[in-house]
């Protein structure tokens, strides 16, 4: 029998004598693994729930026209009209307009139909026999609209609002100028795929015509060939027809066409594409944080094999004694890494299947359409891959350190970590790295924008390597000190704990430093939240003097509003803020314009040249659009609306930066012009100011009355606005706070492990001490207290450094606008509490079992 597989039944042998051992290390392995396995699996079930939506988008189209402008109001009606005309020449069978618009429909209880984030349209009912596309959708109840004011909705939205066929309800449009109308539900139909939270209101093809175009426009036409003619063949006819003149930049350089003509198959990839890159985005987001869980196990493992090759000292040596090579030992070692890698990532990915099931189930509400789990061959991979390369490398260090002990010299060895020598050259690169990595924090303070941005990064990557590599020598003064401190009131007991604490200053590090990792993102995290909050908090007190505010839940409202706040009679001054797309130097730009007044009775603005309402045709922009674009008070300057008409604006005063205005505000005529329709015109806020001696209840009555009929329209007050910002803070931070706890539960079992394997390997010097008279109360306090210095230990490198690239990172942001700068002192406190709380709650197992150690069967080991 070769001595490569006799080293292979000694490990297998050894792995199934500690199944302990063995259980935790696979533990550490299947918590990093499953997320890594979840974000796959419920990536590509997002992916895939999305693309049976799109496999049934424009079935049957051989072609659709679209404006190439995505804020264009669409297609000229006149050229809809040229098409039709040319049917015969083109080869087209049947012309399809389409009409669609953003609409919020009323529940039973006459609230706004919540959808969770997804779209809430209107469209156009088109009977099959005029209809282009082929519509699988079957009315389960009642029938298609067939007069104006009847209305049909898609069951799941029908099921979500408590809809029934025949009730009365109403519609409210996001943009242009028209009331809530009131309709009948007369249909209920079902969609082919699952669609999460989507509305559809279906309406007349004649009312959404009168609702969501000017009549000048249509969104997009649908094509369907005579037979005889292919897809690609009408494409092309179809783009020559309509993109009769090739365009140019004021370089002289073509660009897109004014038309986008494309197949049903081009049409259908294309959504798959755009929703493709967001799911893309948001995958890598949750495998980044499965990467930080990894990065923190991998340094669990890494102590786990330290501590098993160091408790097998004797053991190594006798298998070299008796002529195993030190490859043997080696691949020894690195074959029990193997097997706990495989076994991890697989039952990691059984467990990240449920964690995906549990996040599909969590995000049900987010309007995310819901279909089977997807389990592809790339999460199994993922999952297994990861899983063995981690552990494996995890464990190289130990096995090529268990390799290199000359037998005799381990056979002498008590249990103690091999290897343990000076750590000073290792603390002298960590300084060195430290040193660089202050500079880049240096560097980055005194940078700005992107540049600060990357140097702070680079500064943080230096300073997570310095303290990995000079942890050891921290351990000893810092732990110690602690140890310190405690010995008063526990004595000898606090005593010991201390010295157990520092005995292996490599292991205390990194123990500590599976906490520190996960805590340095914390701080960070938290550092910017805070700042961003306080940023807000200062701007709203200082820029806003209005009492009240009508936004739209976080969607644009139809100008309407403005109007209906206006005539309430308690309404000193009220000022709608109005939005459209246009563009400056041919790129894509929000313009507003403040409709009422004047601004100054709502909202702080400090003008620094000219009034404080722009002139009817002018602008007021702020003091750094004047810095970075370099325009002055009576400059013209071109902007252009997205159906391509170019409107001259007069710089009319320049205001100091205000992250409420923006930067800049349109007059109100110039606004007008730029629209490219009615349609197009959105209120985002209306800001009120109540006359002297109205009560806040009586106001707040009054204009919740005045906006009930606009559904997604709500009243604040201005701290209830202030606080609106920081529920959206909190739920941010909360999210990536459960992201991180990944990496956090993982240190905490990090702990659990490494004291667990540490009472093994110390089970002589354990019985010693129960047998002098330690009881068992003392000796499991003595390793609560040992678990608290660690913890504790990395939480407190974990503080410093989140705060030493937390803040710089806040400062650099100031190029942003971002200039306020918050320590976040309560979630500092709450950490260092918390961590010492974690270390007697990851050390209850380890002491109970330690506790439990005979005195003399201990010792005669």
């Amino acid at each position: 029998m070769s001595s490569s597989t006799v080293m292979r039944k000694v490990s297998l042998r050894n792995l199934a004598a500690h199944k302990l051992r063995l259980l935790l290390s696979v533990f550490s392995v299947v918590l990093g693994t499953s997320f890594v396995a979840a974000s796959v699996i419920f990536t590509a079930t997002v992916q895939n729930s999305f693309n049976q939506i799109f496999d049934n988008i424009a079935r049957g189209v051989d072609t659709q026209v679209t404006a190439t402008e995505q804020q264009s109001p669409g297609v000229p009606v006149a050229l809809v009209d040229k098409i039709r005309a040319a049917r015969g020449e083109l080869g087209i069978d049947r012309v399809q307009t389409n009409y669609t618009g953003m609409v919020s429909i009323a529940a039973e209880d006459g609230s706004a139909l919540q959808t969770g984030g997804a779209p809430s349209i209107g469209s156009g009912y088109v009977p099959p026999d005029q209809a282009v596309v082929q519509d699988d959708t079957k009315y389960v109840e009642g029938h298609a609209p067939q007069a104006p004011g009847e209305v049909a909705l898609n069951k799941s939205a029908a099921e979500n609002g408590k809809l029934k066929v025949g009730a009365k309800t109403r519609v409210a449009l996001s943009s242009g100028d028209m009331p809530t109308l009131e309709v009948t539900l007369v249909g209920i139909y079902d969609m082919p795929s699952a669609t999460g939270g989507f509305a559809n209101v279906v309406f007349t093809q004649d009312q959404a015509r009168e609702l969501f175009s000017d009549g000048d426009f249509v969104q997009m036409v649908d094509l369907s060939a005579v037979a005889g003619v292919s897809d690609t063949q009408l494409r092309d006819r179809v783009n020559e027809f309509v993109n009769t003149e090739k365009r140019t930049d004021s370089s002289g350089r073509e660009i897109d066409p004014i038309y986008t003509v494309r197949t049903g198959d081009e049409v259908r990839q294309d959504q798959k594409d755009a929703m493709g890159e967001v799911v893309t985005v948001f995958r890598y987001v949750l495998l980044a944080f499965a990467a930080i869980g990894l990065i923190v196990g991998t340094f669990i493992i890494y102590n786990t094999f330290s501590m098993i090759v160091a408790q097998r000292n004797r053991e190594l040596a006798l298998l070299r004694a008796i002529g195993a090579s030190r490859k043997n030992v080696s691949r020894s070692v690195l074959l029990e890494a193997l097997v706990v890698g495989i076994l991890g990532g697989g039952v990691g990915l059984g467990l990240g299947i449920g964690i995906a099931a549990l996040m599909q189930t969590l995000t049900a509400d987010g309007g995310i359409p819901q279909a089977g789990l997807t389990v592809g061959f790339p999460a199994i991979l993922s999952a297994i891959f990861v899983g063995v390369v981690v552990t494996l490398l995890s464990a190289w260090i130990p096995a090529q350190r268990a390799s290199g002990i000359p037998p005799v010299e381990a056979m002498r060895m008590s249990s103690a970590e091999p290897g343990a020598g000076s750590l000073k050259v290792r603390t002298l690169i960590g300084v060195g790295f430290a040193v660089v990595g202050v500079l880049a924090l240096i560097g980055g303070i005194v940078a700005s924008g992107v540049a600060a941005l990357l140097l702070i990064a680079l500064a943080a990557i230096l300073l997570i390597v310095a303290v990995v590599l000079g942890g050891p020598a921290l351990a000893g003064p810092v732990v110690g000190g602690m140890g310190r401190l405690l010995q008063v009131p526990f004595g000898t007991v606090g005593k010991l704990a201390r010295t157990n604490a520092v005995r292996n200053p490599r292991r205390s590090a990194a123990t500590a430093f599976a906490l520190t990792i996960g805590l340095v993102l914390v701080v960070v995290i938290g550092t910017i939240g805070a700042s961003f909050q306080t940023a807000v908090d200062r701007n709203i007190d200082q820029q806003l003097s209005a009492d009240f505010v009508v936004s739209g839940n976080n969607a644009p409202m139809s100008a309407a509003v403005g109007r209906a706040v206006a005539r309430v009679p308690d309404a000193q001054t009220t000022v709608s803020f109005d939005v459209t797309m246009g563009k400056l130097d041919g790129l894509d730009t929000p313009l507003t314009s403040a409709f009422g007044g004047p601004i100054s009775d709502v909202m702080g603005i400090e003008m620094l040249e000219g009034a404080a309402e722009p002139a009817p045709d002018g602008i007021l922009v702020s003091e750094s659009v004047v810095a970075t674009r370099g325009w002055k008070v009576g400059q013209k300057v071109d902007f252009s609306s997205t159906t391509g008409v170019t409107v001259p604006v007069t710089v009319s005063g320049v205001f100091k930066t205000n992250q409420a205005l923006g930067d800049w505000l349109l007059g109100n005529e110039a606004f007008k012009k730029l629209l490219p329709s009615p349609m197009s015109r959105m209120t985002f806020l209306v800001l009120v100011k109540s006359k002297p001696g109205v009560s806040e209840s009586a106001m707040r009555t009054r204009l919740e009355e005045a906006v009930k009929p606009f559904l997604t329209a709500q009243v604040q007050s201005k701290e209830q606005f202030r606080n609106s910002f920081a529920a959206v803070v909190d739920v941010v931070m909360n999210t990536l706070y459960a992201l991180l706890s990944l990496a956090l539960v993982i240190a905490v079992l990090g702990v659990v492990n490494t004291l667990a394997l540490s009472v093994v390997e110390r089970r002589r010097e354990i019985g010693m001490l129960r047998a002098i008279g330690m009881s068992r109360a003392q000796l499991r306090r003595t390793i609560y207290l040992e678990s608290s210095y660690i913890a504790v230990f990395g939480a407190l490198l974990g503080v410093v450094v989140g705060l030493a690239i937390g803040l710089p990172l806040v400062r650099a942001l100031r190029h942003w606008g971002f200039d306020a700068m918050t320590v976040p002192w309560d979630l500092i406190v709450i950490t260092l509490v918390g961590s010492a709380v974690v270390g007697v709650i990851a050390a209850v197992w380890p002491a109970i079992n330690a506790a439990r150690t005979k005195p003399l069967e201990a010792i005669s080991e």
